[in-house]
């Protein structure tokens, strides 16, 4: 099993910026993939970031030139610029290992003036 904390959501102004962070614990040795996805209310949940062992990483076309996707180890960070108010929503942290996904609880991020 693998658990996901994430942090750093909050209230921004459109223009802002914010940094979220995921620690995973458990059995991460073999964790493949580490990803962010964001929920906003009354849609599906969509794929944000992705970074694959070896440091392969690809984006939403909506959120490509503002948000950057890292890993150390454990951690996976989602450093969010340029926020604007569609960038609203719960992001999730997850994390694939041996064919399961893990998910964490979810952070708010509201991007609002």
């Amino acid at each position: 099993q693998v658990q996901l904390v994430e942090s750093g959501g909050g209230l921004v102004q459109p223009g802002g910026s914010l940094r979220l962070s995921c620690v995973a614990s458990g059995s991460v040795f073999s964790i493949s993939t580490m990803d962010w996805y964001r929920q906003a209310p009354g849609k599906q949940r969509e794929l944000v970031a992705r970074r694959i062992s070896g440091g392969f990483t690809n984006y939403a076309d909506s959120v490509k030139g503002r948000f950057t996707i890292s890993r150390d180890n454990a951690k996976v960070f989602l450093q969010m610029t340029s926020l604007k108010p569609e960038d609203t929503a719960v992001y999730y942290c997850s994390a694939t290992r041996l064919g399961t996904t893990f998910w964490g609880q979810g952070t708010q991020v509201t991007v609002s003036s």
